[in-house]
């Protein structure tokens, strides 16, 4: 028998001796112990529940409502229930289905969208006996450890997956590892203080809210989502913390001080946390900490951001300061060691209360401090209009409300919640309600009827001779609801910054009735677009004298017609193909547009090109460049300077300082220079 022969037959004789290959279930009862998982099970599965929820979202002007479900854990003898804020959140009403087949309503506790947890509490008659809670384990679990998922997935009943966890510490980054990203799971941002636990447990749509716990029973973390053979938990820790503090307090507390950060890799630094922005008017900007610095200490403890898993450990300090603690600051700017003192404040919601008014036919959301910072707009401005339903008072006021608008007055009465703005309804009394409006920056009043007329438009656009200012024609409806039945003309909705307008006193609400005399024909919606005819007509630097209407006075001013101000499309603009962007000055309008100041500075990114190393970095179009590799960048001339010089040093990474929205960030370019040149053509 050749050498061959004898190993064939020899794999064959043990293949005939091996015992019978083992089925899945039979390899997780040799590698875990069935009766572990058994006992693990006796302790937990009585505190599963299942959530039944009619959910809320606001579409069309109205609350939409449909059934959605989830699953939950008990974790009192009181029946208090932890879940997902993405399951109870938005909701009408919420059933919990226990594993005895009982039902009970259940009511809200606390929410927490930035964990994405709820606390509920069933609700139970007086003297019902305690109920079976599954309990928190004090310890996090370990890589590579025997886990299950329990939940009610896809509506059915209970049910329970076996995994390992792959991974206690992870982080969701942009895909090319820029930033670190919030999830959006229940319409609100979540995870800024959490590093989720990975597990490979199937998690099936409806998993969300169960617990995941280890072979001693004990939760380990909260399930929320899953999908491709990949499940993730927020940990116990987390959820512990916010089920005590929902139950001490009514809800979740945090301190914040108002600043965001990015690891300090790139930056070849083991030690400390780079300041990529600072929240304005917060405690960190009052202290004198700025985009840039190293921050190194909060009240002497050290802080160590290398990367991106261990941003949200320095989010939670923060947060677990006392609110109104005064805190020391320990940061590095241009390699001085210095120190600042700040006071915390408490961390505020990022989305405010949204209803709908039926009256009006629209869905309105308050206005929170992070929602006006992103919009750009004061505190506490008015609601706004999520939704307009057709053929109500709304969409058929002149001009109809849109959505994106806020509702600032009631009949003159500001309402800044939804409480306000129903008793300013209530208050109101005639056929038509006068509307304050908000539209981007404009301040308009919109007449709603019951019987809707014909529309209102407000009027404006830019000519070659510029008067510097929005308008809204006076119609017959809008001058009966200003009390002043015979006005015609243009009402002043905008006056531009830093215009002669603005210069010679002009102000929102006056109504122009007259140019140089002559009357303006202002009454319907045919008119709008008169003015900025008549303007037109004249020549760039002439002296007008407009007739207008202030209150209940008449009055002259004197007004120098100004230059259209240049557009984009006439900006200087630069192009860098070996980095791969083009960016270009900036304009009033981008001023305007941006809410930046008249000094503000820098060279907008007009374009990203798909797959160069801009895109790499995480550089987007609308990014405001104020400095590259460490130099300023005021004007496309610096631009190109700053460019010149990358070009020749060929540095490894070429750091970009930006303004995105309201915040600013840092982006890091890491091109590959090997045979590539970064020099870039000039356009106009």
């Amino acid at each position: 028998m050749t050498g061959r022969r004898v190993i064939a037959a020899a794999a064959i004789v043990a293949a005939a001796l091996a015992p019978p290959a083992l089925s899945a279930t039979q390899a997780a009862d040799r590698a875990v112990g069935r009766e572990r998982i058994e006992a693990a099970l006796a302790e937990v599965r009585p505190a599963l529940v299942k959530l039944t929820v009619i959910s809320l979202h606001y579409a069309d002007g109205r609350a939409v409502r449909y059934p959605s479900s989830g699953s939950g854990v008990i974790v009192s003898a009181e029946g208090h229930v932890l879940t997902n804020y993405h399951v109870a959140g938005r909701s009408a009403r919420i059933q919990a289905t226990l594993s005895s087949g009982e039902i009970f309503d259940a009511d809200v506790v606390a929410h927490d969208s930035l964990t994405d947890l709820s606390v509920l509490r069933l609700r139970r008659p007086p003297g019902a006996p305690a109920l079976a809670a599954a309990a928190f384990s004090d310890e996090a679990p370990r890589v590579g450890e025997p886990v299950l998922a329990l939940g009610s997935p896809l509506t059915l009943a209970s049910s329970v997956t076996l995994g390992i966890v792959s991974n206690t510490r992870r982080v969701f980054t942009d895909f090319v590892g820029t930033r670190l990203e919030d999830l959006d799971l229940g319409g609100e941002p979540t995870g800024l203080f959490t590093q989720w636990i990975q597990h490979d447990a199937l998690i099936l749509p409806g998993n969300s809210g169960g617990p995941l716990v280890d072979l001693d029973g004990r939760i380990v973390g909260i399930n929320e989502l899953g999908g491709g053979g990949v499940g993730f938990a927020i940990p116990a820790s987390i959820a512990r913390r916010v089920f005590e503090s929902a139950l001490s307090q009514g809800r979740v507390r945090r301190s914040d001080l108002g600043f965001g950060v990015l690891p300090v890799a790139k930056l070849e630094r083991t030690t400390g946390a780079l300041v990529a922005s600072i929240v304005p008017g917060s405690p960190a900007e009052r202290s004198g900490l700025l985009p840039g610095d190293i921050l190194l200490a909060i009240d002497g403890q050290p802080i160590a951001v290398r990367f991106f898993e261990e941003v949200p450990d320095l989010y939670r300090r923060v947060a677990d300061l006392p609110i109104g603690a005064e805190v020391e600051l320990a940061f590095e700017r241009g390699g001085e060691r210095l120190t600042a003192r700040a006071t915390t404040v408490e961390l505020e919601d990022a989305l405010g209360a949204e209803a709908e008014n039926a009256e009006l036919g629209i869905t309105l959301q308050e206005l929170t401090a992070p929602m006006a910072r992103l919009r750009q707009l004061p505190p506490r401005a008015g609601l706004v209009v999520t939704s307009v339903r057709a053929g109500f008072p709304a969409a058929d006021a002149r001009p109809a409300i849109a959505s994106g608008d806020l509702v600032t007055a009631v009949d003159a009465t500001p309402v800044t919640t939804l409480a306000e703005l129903e008793q300013a309804l209530a208050a109101a009394d005639g056929e038509e309600l006068l509307l304050g409006v908000r539209r981007d920056d404009e301040l308009l009043l919109a007449v709603a009827r019951r019987d809707p007329t014909r529309a209102l438009r407000g009027g404006g656009e830019l000519p070659k001779a510029w008067l510097g200012v929005q308008t809204q024609v006076v119609t017959p409806a809008l001058a009966r609801a200003l009390g002043r039945p015979q006005l015609r003309g243009f009402r002043v909705s905008q006056v531009l910054p830093w215009s002669s307008a603005e210069a010679a006193g002009l102000e929102i609400g006056d109504v122009v009735v007259a140019l140089d005399g002559e009357r303006l024909e202002a009454a319907s919606e045919q008119d709008a677009e008169n003015l900025r005819r008549v303007i037109e007509e004249r020549t760039i630097g002439d002296e007008v004298s407009l007739t207008l209407e202030r209150g209940s006075e008449t009055r002259e001013l004197s007004v120098r017609l100004d230059a259209r101000p240049r557009a984009s499309s006439e900006s200087r603009t630069h192009r860098d193909d070996g980095l791969g962007f083009a960016a270009r000055e900036i304009t009033l309008f981008d001023r305007v547009e941006f809410h930046w100041t008249r000094d503000q500075q820098g060279v907008l990114v007009t374009e990203v090109v798909p797959g160069g190393w801009a895109q790499m970095a995480g550089l987007a179009a609308s990014d405001l460049v104020l400095a590259l590799a460490g130099r300023d960048v005021r004007s496309i001339e610096d631009l190109e300077k700053a460019l010149a010089a990358v070009a020749a040093e060929r540095p490894a990474i070429v750091p970009l300082f930006v303004r995105r929205g309201v915040r600013t960030h840092f982006v890091f370019l890491e091109p590959d220079w090997r045979g590539s040149s970064s020099a870039g053509k000039e356009q106009r």
